[in-house]
This record gives C-alpha cells, structure tokens and sequence, in this order.
C-alpha cells in the first residue's frame, strides 16, 4: 500500500493536521495520538504536542501511553505541580508502571529532589524489563550529588547493556577521575577492551590514564591502537604528541601534531606544541614561525603567548618580551601570567616605573607568590620608594610570615629610612628564622655590612 506522503512516519501528522485545518473530526487510535504528539515534542512545538494529546485523549481517556505523554509536556513547560498531580494518579491506578515511575523521576530531579528521584527509578527499575534508560538515569541523579562511586556503577551498567554507548563510557572515566582512582581507571578500561578491542575512544582514555601516571611508553601504545581503530582520531594523535614530547622524542612529536593538520583545519593547540618542540630542538626560527601562527589562529590560547614570550626572556630578548605581551594584554588585561612577564621584561630592561606599576597590578590581581614580593621590592629599591617598599613587603608578610628573605629585606627598608626600631625588630625576626641567609641584607643593602645597628642588633663582633 502506498500512502499520499513521502515519509510513513509523518502521515498521522499530516492527517491531523489535516484535521485542524478543516476542522472535521477524524478518528485516530491510541498510538497515533501517541507517535502524532511525540513528534511535535521531539520537533519541540509544544503548542501542537499538546494540541495532539488533548485531542487523543477526549477519544481515548483512558490511553496510559497519553497519559505519559501529557506528564511529559507539563515537565517541559515547567509545571510540576500539574505533571506531578497526573503520575500520582497514574501510580495509584497502575502502581507497576516502570514509566510512570521513570516521569515521577524526572519531576522529582527537576525539583532538586535527587535522592527521592534515586527511589523513584529503583522502584520502576523493579518493574521493567529494559533498564539501560532507568540505569543511565540513576547514574545522573549519583552524578548531581557527586555521588561518584555510585555514578559509575550505573553507567557501567549502562555499558554491559549497550556497550557501543561511548557517553557512558566518557561518563564513568570522569568518575574515575572525580575519585582521583586512576589505578582503578586503567584497570576498568584494560577490562572494558577486553570485550571490545576496537573501541577508538577506550583506547583513547586509556592511554589519557597512563600519561596520568607518566607511563609515557604505555600511553603511547594506547593512543598507537586508538588511531589504528580510527586513522582521523585527531584527539589521539594530540595525545601520541604529548606522550612523545614528555619522552624528549621531538621530531615524532612534530610528526603527529602535523597529523592533525591533514585531517582537519589547523588547531592552535597543534601549531602551539608544533612550535614548543621546534624550541626546544633548537630550530627558533621555525618554532617561532608556528607559535605566531597559533596566536593567529587562536589569539585567546594563552600559552601560545606564555610559550612565544618565557621563549624571547630566556634568550634576553627583553624589548620583544615588551611588544608581544602588550599585544597579549590587550586580549586579556586580567591575566596574572602576562603581567608577570611584562614586570619582569621591564625590571630587565630597567624600566622601574613600569614595572613597578606590573607588580602592584599583579598583586592586586590575587598573585601573592613569595617571588612577586621580593622582585616588587628590588624595584622600589631602585626606584628609592622606601616607604612603599616597607609597604609592599610588610602586606608580602602577611602571606609568607615566616619568611626570612622578607623580614631581612623589611629591615633593610627600615634601615633606608632610618627607622631603627623597627629595622632592629625585623631583623631579629629574619635571624631567628635562619640565620644563614644573612648575606640577603648584605648583598642587597651593602652599607649594612658596616652597619652598627645590624652589629648591635646581632651581637656580631
């Protein structure tokens, strides 16, 4: 038999909206309503699905799979209290209906009510014989609780039910990873391959586990069978890079990042690691031509930008440290890193006033590292702000309270100001904590090497 429209499954449809346009009533059976009204919830015309339900069930009041289907809208306009009113009389009419259970559910977790949407499903999971979905919604109810342990043993459960279904696979290695038991990560997945030895994406977690461990040699042999199960896996190769890279084995590193580049438009990550081996083989031309071609395919990557620049400071190219990370600045003004570098480009390049404004920028940014406080404090110095200096390292201390570098620093500041109290009280501090680091004062205020108040406060003859 041929039907009047191209796509069977569409015919209903047409047929009621037929219906509506003609406004003659047409007999539909129950499960027509049903696929009629899933199809404009799936095609998410909610005013048409409930359009289809109502009209089935004035002819068919009884129909439980409407009924279903009813709950189903008022979930998704967000009328719980309507939806919820409907499956309980449902459960008091069919109290073995698994998906009546299932609705319950899903009204229950929308209302953050997760640990009664666990019940739910464990009571429809009694009552049915197919339980991948009650399994794979039992396993994200465990996962809004961080209920990690349990998460996982429902999406495992999901996999021995369907084990072509790599999101519940992605699903329990984040688990694993969420309860920080790698270990036990490699052991499922090693088992897991067992079963299905072409599984691209198994190899691929796999092998993510291992470089996890730094066993660089066993996640190159999983990534290895990753890209044999799919030769496009772009993801795998990145990894094989990795892995070669953490080895030392640049070139082969260089050789699957380029990979990459065949199958697919340029990654600015790809072009980033392209460049960082070229780097570090010593080839700075090339390495700097891909790190530029990374910042043009993705200016926001930030490490290109830490990549290019930590390259320029140590090679004391302090005035290209300057433009590029002005150019990175203007992308990202609130990056702790790139003002770090912008400090220390112009500390080098004895541009004091500015980077004195980078660190006192840094600091407020929430970097309270001990190294910031010290080199702030270096700049003051030959700035000769004393005051900010006994200012900057005295918040420094806050940070780092026992810190002899910034007492002894803090004391010579003092010193500077001619302060001898306060000089004497810090320096006592810093010779407390260690006494060997004495030299910091010397070498960084000479004159206190003849100092009385230091020989006095010291009892050094």
């Amino acid at each position: 038999m041929e039907f009047p429209f191209g796509d069977f499954s569409k015919f209903p449809v047409s047929r009621f909206e037929s219906m509506l346009k003609t406004n003659e009533i047409q007999f539909f059976d129950a499960s027509e309503f049903e696929e009629i009204g899933q199809y404009y919830i799936d095609a998410a015309n909610l005013s048409m699905a409930k359009k289809a339900i109502e009209v089935g069930l004035n002819q068919h009041p009884d129909a439980t799979e409407l009924t279903l289907l009813l709950i189903e809208y008022h979930t998704l306009t967000n009328a719980y209290e309507e939806a919820r009113i409907l499956v309980d009389n449902l459960i008091a009419v069919e109290p073995f209906n698994p998906y009546a259970f299932q609705h319950l559910a899903v009204i229950q977790s929308k209302c953050n009510s997760h640990q009664e949407a666990i019940e739910s499903l464990k009571k429809g999971l009694m009552y049915t014989e197919t339980k991948y979905e009650f399994h794979a919604l039992l396993a994200m109810e465990y996962l809004y609780l961080d209920a990690f342990f349990m998460a996982k043993e429902y999406f495992i459960k999901c996999l021995e039910e369907e084990v072509t279904d790599n999101h519940a696979l992605y699903n329990i290695i984040y688990c694993f990873e969420s309860l920080k038991d790698v270990d036990g990560a490699i052991a499922y997945m090693n088992e897991f391959l067992n079963k299905d030895p072409y599984n691209e994406v198994a190899w691929h977690q796999l092998g993510r586990q291992y470089l996890a461990k730094q066993m660089y040699e066993q996640a190159i042999t999983a990534f290895d069978f990753a890209v044999i199960c799919d030769d496009n896996f772009i993801g795998a190769y990145l990894e094989l890079g990795k892995a070669l890279e953490n080895l030392g084995r640049y070139n082969e590193a260089i050789n699957h990042y380029e990979i990459t580049l065949s199958i697919d438009d340029p990654t600015a990550f790809a072009l980033l690691r392209i460049g960082a081996c070229h780097l570090k083989l010593k080839n700075d031309a090339l390495g700097i031509k891909f790190l530029k071609k990374a910042i043009h395919e993705d200016p926001l990557l930030d490490k290109t930008w830490l990549t290019l620049c930590g390259h320029y400071m140590r090679t004391k190219s302090y005035a290209k440290v300057l433009h590029y990370i002005n150019k990175a600045l203007k992308i990202d003004s609130g990056h702790a890193k790139y003002w770090r570098l912008y400090a220390q480009a112009n500390k080098a390049l004895c541009f004091f006033e500015e980077a004195n404004l980078a660190y006192e920028r840094l600091v407020n940014l929430g970097n309270y590292e001990l190294q910031t406080w010290l080199d702030w404090a270096g700049v003051l110095l030959q700035l000769q702000d004393y005051t900010k200096g006994i200012e900057a390292l005295r918040q420094g201390l806050e940070f780092h309270p026992e810190n002899s570098s910034l007492n002894y620093m803090l004391a010579g500041f003092y010193m500077m100001e001619a302060k001898a109290n306060e000089a004497s009280f810090f320096l006592k501090n810093a010779y407390a904590i260690n006494p060997n680091e004495l030299d910091v004062l010397y070498e960084t205020f000479p004159a206190s090497r003849a100092s009385v108040l230091v020989k006095d406060t010291l009892s050094i003859s």
